[in-house]
């Protein structure tokens, strides 16, 4: 049955019956429009070396809060990893003007709070002692000691947290899911090692300061009981006469995902559970099209207690304590990765759960509840958040740092409430992979690996740094009726397949059918027909009593559609999908196929296969287990030039000659399901050329 037919049948009845629908005014009225947020933007001065400064005023306490940060970028460390933050570190050990003990001993005597790191510093005191904090961490910013004692003692210190976490599963599947997504020997993906900081010199840190610690691309933010005036004359004082290296924005290399996905296995015999990831490289910037429904569609999935990966793990199944999914955003490639640390016995469980889950948001399960909920959610921490009145400086500089429009944030409650179900489905087809995912798994290889290889995916292994291991996991099931293994592949699943519903030479005989058709909509009785020849020949129609409400052919070049009076010629794009399904039964025709693992239908454990034809449409497609039937299909519709998201269940399967046909299918789409039921097929009679002119 070609997937659109039935969609459009829908559209035909709605329109002849929405004027029967009544209102229920028992119900409440839906929500008005999402307000427009108002708040004063900060005074904002740049000075000539390159500061930007913003300011907001705010005099309900005696109190002020300055934050100086530096927009560099990721830097690449290299064969220096661990520098940058040792640095930061050596920043707190005194200044040329005054030892540790002294600078420690004036921030406590004023009562004031004063950090320095690699990006930057910050500096926080009631009004009264705010200069003298803010000086204190100017001096720490421009005057740092370096004292070789003090490298010696944080380079140690460095070197025990290292240690400590060896053996930790969490940071290790943090680490080895970094490196392997970005690589190595990329300033995202590389990380510190014990090796890499016992090289690191005193020399080193300082040339890290001279390098990247500069008042260009700087950014300084007052907030609190401050003028702009006063801030002005503040920050003229403590750093107009500083100078430094101009800086670039880093500039990234582009790194792709996996060709397919694959589970990359960390083996750590003492662990007892499995920490898993399960993710890939996206790209979100703040004022991408998609930045407020991607950030809706990550809370339905895995945002909190509510979402569906939480329900499903912890709730559902009991595997873990929680689940959680994220987003990545910003300028750069981030990541989306949904995690969980998971019972050792239920590492596989998991995992397929956790596909299914993904695989459900990018099906479009999604209910109307669920995004409420997660609109609920956005609205309230927004609300909260701009009770904090840093909160307008932090957005002001976001605007400034990733060009976006002046009221991006004044109207983020009417982006976030403007997103609909099918923005949601949109995006999470777009940016949750579930071909070229990287499942990281960090665990106990010899309880976990002999259940995960049940679920078909390529499993490659890895040491704690990324490094690959030479020794190979094979791709293999394990046999229903031994201990013996098969390859699982695209061929294995179509020879059972074609088995299961009465053997390949018996479906190649098949050139026509004919089947009859018949459907219950809004109450109102469908009646259709539908005529096949091979290669790709195929006529439908659909009736309500004696009046054709639906009609589509297709003679193998060209076609046509009506709808009601109206005909209209097939587009180029739903020519070229047409002639993707060659033959009565197309599964003898498939030609680029591959296997994705183990899904699930209902209670039915399921291999699924993902098809590619020759337009670039994908299909995929579950098999079961147990029967090999085909069970349900996702895929896309052509709709004019629109590609209509597909989900398609093929029941009740009954023989039909020597061959098995599904009499039952349920198709949804647009959020809406149909439920066709096949009365009769014909085989090889019936049909002429002539039906399809």
């Amino acid at each position: 049955m070609k997937k659109y037919l039935i969609a459009a049948i829908g559209i035909f009845c709605l329109q002849n019956t929405i004027a029967q629908i009544k209102i229920d005014r028992s119900k409440k009225p839906a929500a008005g429009p999402a307000p427009t947020i108002s708040f004063k933007d900060p005074a904002t001065f740049v000075l000539p070396n390159g500061i930007t400064v913003l300011v907001v005023e705010n005099h309900k306490i005696p109190k002020v809060r300055a934050n100086f940060s530096i927009d560099r970028g990721p830097v690449l460390e290299g064969n220096k990893a661990g520098v940058m933050d040792l640095m930061g570190g050596m920043l707190g050990e005194g200044t040329t003007n005054m030892t540790k003990a002294k600078f420690d001993e004036a921030v406590d005597i004023i009562g004031a709070d004063v950090n320095l790191f690699s990006s930057g510093g910050s500096a926080s005191a009631l009004t009264r002692y705010f200069e003298k904090a803010f000086l204190l961490m100017a001096d720490g910013l421009k005057n740092p000691s370096f004292p070789a004692d003090a490298f010696d003692k944080l380079k140690s210190q460095t070197i025990t947290g290292l240690k400590s976490n060896e053996k930790n599963v969490k940071v290790i599947a943090g680490r080895v899911a970094q490196a392997l997504s970005y690589g190595k020997n990329t300033a995202l993906g590389e990380f510190v090692t014990e090796e890499s900081v016992k090289e690191l010199t005193l020399n080193d840190v300082k040339n890290a300061y001279k390098n990247y610690i500069t008042p260009s691309r700087s950014y300084l933010t007052f907030v609190g009981d401050i003028t702009p005036a006063a801030a002005k004359a503040l920050v003229t004082k403590a750093f107009a006469n500083w100078s430094g290296k101009k800086l670039e924005l880093a500039v990234l290399p582009t790194v792709k995902n996996t060709e397919k996905t694959e589970i990359n296995f960390v083996d750590i015999p003492t662990a007892v559970q499995g920490e898993l990831t399960a993710g890939n490289i996206i790209s979100n910037p703040l004022g991408g099209p998609d930045f407020h429904a991607l950030l809706l569609a990550n809370q339905i999935l895995g945002g909190g207690a509510e979402s569906k990966l939480f329900m499903n793990l912890r709730e559902k199944h009991g595997f873990t304590y929680g689940a959680y999914s994220s987003v990545g955003n910003g300028r750069f490639q981030s990541l989306f990765k949904a995690g969980a640390a998971v019972r050792t016995d239920k590492v596989d469980s998991a995992v397929q759960e956790m596909v299914a889950e993904i695989l459900n948001m990018r099906d479009g399960k999604i209910t109307n509840e669920e995004l409420a909920s997660a609109k609920a959610k956005f609205n309230g921490s927004f609300a909260l958040g701009m009770e904090d009145p840093s909160k307008a400086a932090t957005y002001a500089s976001n605007i400034l740092i990733n060009n976006l429009p002046k009221d991006y944030y004044k109207t983020y409650l009417q982006k976030i409430n403007a997103v609909t179900i099918d923005d949601i489905k949109r995006v999470a087809k777009n940016y949750f992979s579930e071909s070229n995912s990287r499942i990281v798994v960090v665990g106990n290889g010899k309880k976990i690996i002999p259940s995960l290889m049940r679920l078909g995916y390529p499993i490659k292994k890895f040491d704690k740094y990324a490094n690959p291991v030479a020794d190979e996991v094979k791709d293999v099931k394990v046999a229903e009726t031994g201990n013996t293994t098969d390859a699982v592949s695209g061929n294995s699943i179509m020879q059972d397949y074609f088995k299961a519903i009465g053997g390949k030479e018996e479906a190649a005989k098949i050139t026509t059918t004919f089947s009859t058709l018949s459907m219950e909509m809004m109450g109102r009785q469908i009646t259709g027909e539908e005529k096949k020849m091979a290669p790709n020949k195929i006529f439908t129609e659909f009736k309500m009593g004696p009046m054709t409400v639906f009609k589509k052919v297709f003679d193998g070049a060209k076609g046509f559609q009506m709808q009601g009076p109206q005909k209209v010629d097939m587009t180029e794009g739903e020519i070229k999908e047409a002639l993707d399904e060659k033959g009565v039964i197309p599964q003898l025709f498939y030609t680029n196929k591959e296997y994705m693992g183990k899904g699930k239908v209902g209670d039915e454990e399921t291999y699924r296969l993902k098809v590619i034809f020759a337009s670039g449409r994908t299909s995929v497609q579950q098999y079961s287990i147990k029967t090999g039937l085909l069970l349900q299909e996702e895929t896309t519709s052509k709709q004019g030039d629109v590609d209509s998201p597909t989900t398609i269940e093929y029941k009740d399967y009954k023989k039909v000659g020597t061959v098995l046909f599904p009499h039952n299918i349920i198709q949804s789409a647009d959020g809406q399901e149909f439920n066709m039921k096949v009365t009769e097929i014909k085989i090889n009679t019936g049909v002429a050329e002539t039906d399809f002119k």
